[in-house]
């Protein structure tokens, strides 16, 4: 049976990996993890959260960003990160259609959705 989630994996287009290290090692502050050397020749890159799930990011050719599927991030400052993404010049929308969670959807360099949740009844 299931135990739990190991990794959520979002697609990149081949050679942006500058990119993706800016985005969710510098800005979102995640722990990239060293690929095995035989998936490292594939491209993409492997980040850990806090709770040491793993976010990979895959090369996929033709690329195509997910514009409905996402994973979502719990966040201790949300209001934080939402003003970080916004002045790096990425879309901070908030949404407010599920009662008592405070929430916004945003992009990555790629055009992958991505959600972010407060932790806790503030989250602020």
């Amino acid at each position: 049976m299931i135990h739990g989630l190991d990794h959520v994996q979002l697609a990149m287009p081949r050679g942006q990996e500058p990119q993706g290290r800016a985005f969710y090692g510098g800005l979102l502050g995640l722990g990239e993890v060293p690929k095995p050397p035989e998936l490292a020749k594939r491209g993409g890159l492997w980040f850990e959260l806090a709770d040491g799930r793993g976010l990979h990011l895959g090369v996929e050719d033709p690329f195509l960003p997910a514009k409905k599927a996402h994973p979502a991030f719990r966040v201790s400052t949300l209001d934080a990160l939402a003003e970080a993404l916004r002045a790096a010049g990425h879309p901070v929308t908030w949404d407010d259609s599920v009662p008592e969670v405070r929430r916004f959807h945003s992009a990555d360099p790629f055009g992958n959705r991505l959600e972010f949740q407060a932790v806790g009844p503030h989250g602020g």
